[in-house]
């Protein structure tokens, strides 16, 4: 209801726009007048119009409005009440005011791939939008999409730490690389994982990912180091590559094991499933890819071959 009002009418009472404003919202809203002390809390005593009265939107015209005078007259007097349609709530997103159309994808679709495809369909709509019109895609794409920036962000900072990190341990380039080279090997198991298990690769699965990244490297250092050790040990580098295999074969499954055991229970959550999912089939292949690879990356970077088996 928009309350027109007369001014001359209420130049001719002695009453002010900001007064009558106060008295219709004090009558239908209430305003707090003082307050009460019970015990250790203060409510509020606030005065407002009766019941039927604030229910009843036709008896607004005849809302009895006090005079300076002491006189009443009725609202209805000093202004002219109209009814009109607005929206009761307008959402904002950015300051902007916006319409958000929201859906659940039926069983066997992955909501990003849904609303990519939905996207595309928008392209035509889009060039008919008037000036200052747009339509943007949310929900999980647009959260993936920060995360994923945030990570770019960082991503070279993180990259100059390891290789930091991989050269102090190592103390040679060709260990060094070969550690970094050994990296991606995880992406084969979080492929068929993420495929058998039917969950998408977003964020939280790309965050389990590089995760797994260091997991590898680690096992990977661990068994380089091993092998370096028996060579400066005396032992022949042919020989110290498959026995230092063979002697961390058994701690680098178990604690492969005991991480992808421990995924287990998060691997049920709607959030993180797919993070825990993509890390426990990158952990179980890359494992056994490294007792392969890294032995035979080491004796192809020291030209070593049977021939040198003593």
């Amino acid at each position: 209801m928009h309350v027109h009002l007369d001014m001359d009418a209420l130049q001719r009472t002695g009453i002010t726009p900001d007064y009558l404003g106060e008295l219709i919202e004090g009558a239908f809203q209430g305003l707090t007048v003082s307050s009460l002390r019970e015990g250790i809390e203060t409510p509020d005593v606030v005065i407002r119009a009766p019941l039927d009265e604030r229910v009843q939107i036709n008896k607004l015209p005849f809302l009895m409005i006090p005079l300076p005078n002491g006189q009443h007259i009725a609202l209805g007097s000093v202004a002219r009440i109209e009814p009109v349609l607005e929206e009761a709530v307008i959402w904002r997103r950015n300051r902007l005011p916006t319409f958000t159309v929201r859906a659940d994808a039926v069983e066997g679709a992955q909501g990003a791939d849904v609303a990519k495809e939905l996207d595309h369909q928008m392209e035509v709509l889009r060039t008919d939008l008037p000036l200052g019109y747009r339509i943007e895609v949310g929900g999980v794409i647009e959260d993936s999409s920060k995360g994923q920036n945030s990570i770019a962000a960082g991503f070279p900072l993180m990259m100059v730490l390891v290789v930091a990190l991989l050269m102090f341990q190592l103390n040679r380039f060709s260990r060094m690389l070969m550690v970094l080279v050994t990296a991606p090997l995880g992406l084969v198991g979080v492929t068929i994982a993420l495929l058998l298990f039917r969950m998408p690769f977003g964020f939280v699965a790309m965050l389990g990912t590089i995760a797994l990244s260091g997991i590898i490297m680690r096992n990977t250092l661990i068994l380089v180091d091993q092998i370096d050790h028996d060579v400066l040990s005396g032992t022949a580098v042919f020989t110290a590559i498959i026995e230092a295999t063979v002697r961390r074969f058994r701690p680098i499954c178990l604690t492969a094991m005991a991480a992808v055991l421990g995924l287990i229970p998060l691997s049920q959550s709607d959030f993180f499933g797919p993070m825990a999912v993509a890390m426990m089939g990158g952990i179980t292949v890359a494992t056994l890819l490294t007792l392969v690879v890294v032995p035979a990356l080491y004796a192809a970077v020291m030209r070593v071959s049977a021939e040198h088996a003593p």
